[in-house]
């Protein structure tokens, strides 16, 4: 199912800047679709309607769905690292810099329920389309060498907890900052509650930062 590779060969100029333009439309509709359908619901000829395309242009630059598919989990996930590698944490305290990652996380998932529904469909999908990607785990491996950095010169200065790996870690500021978010539905209606209105997301938000920064501080 690996994406098949283009003949070398860029466009340059004006047309480099059509060919971004097309795809950034493609993408943006392909997003919507996909986050909203799934990858088996979505369909071709309403991301076409929706991008101004044609289905030729989609399959010339994608080959086919399963890789326009592969294409937008590598986008947002790609958008999400990028902007968390934008984070200045390398000259802050190592615990203020991990509660900030924290807050980051927090507030990207908030803003981009199209990443929650899409990797909510994927792991229905055990990661099916995901392995195809290439770009995924080298895009993604710098933040745990960031994270991995604050916490190591916190153990030296004897303000973070021995022991902590980075990549369990990183899992638990994500399961904190998303589970509530992709289960919200299922979780208000349990238990009665608006649990996705903003004075419970702000609650929840306050008590998670708390537990994080709890947890993170070496015990006295």
């Amino acid at each position: 199912m690996r994406a098949k590779k283009k003949p070398i060969g860029a466009p340059v100029g004006p047309r480099a800047a059509n060919v971004a333009e097309t795809k950034e439309k493609i993408l943006r509709a392909a997003i919507d679709q996909f986050a909203q359908n799934g990858f088996a619901g979505a369909r071709i000829d309403v991301i076409c309607e929706m991008a101004g395309v044609n289905a030729r242009m989609i399959y010339h630059y994608y080959d086919d769905k399963a890789g326009l598919y592969v294409a937008v989990l590598e986008h947002v996930l790609g958008q999400l690292r990028t902007e968390e590698l934008k984070l200045d944490v390398t000259t802050s305290e190592p615990l203020e810099g991990l509660i900030s990652m924290f807050n980051f996380t927090f507030e990207h998932f908030s803003r981009h329920p199209e990443l929650i529904r899409l990797l909510s469909a994927e792991n229905l999908e055990e990661a099916k389309f995901l392995k195809e990607s290439i770009a995924t785990p080298t895009v993604a491996s710098p933040v745990l060498d960031q994270i991995g950095t604050l916490l190591k010169r916190g153990q030296a200065q004897g303000t973070i907890r021995a022991g902590i790996p980075p990549l369990h870690l990183y899992v638990t500021m994500v399961a904190l900052a998303y589970f509530h978010k992709s289960n919200g539905y299922t979780l208000a209606a349990i238990f009665d509650k608006r649990v996705l209105s903003k004075p419970w997301q702000n609650e929840h938000y306050s008590m998670a930062r708390e537990i994080l920064a709890t947890y993170l501080k070496k015990p006295a």
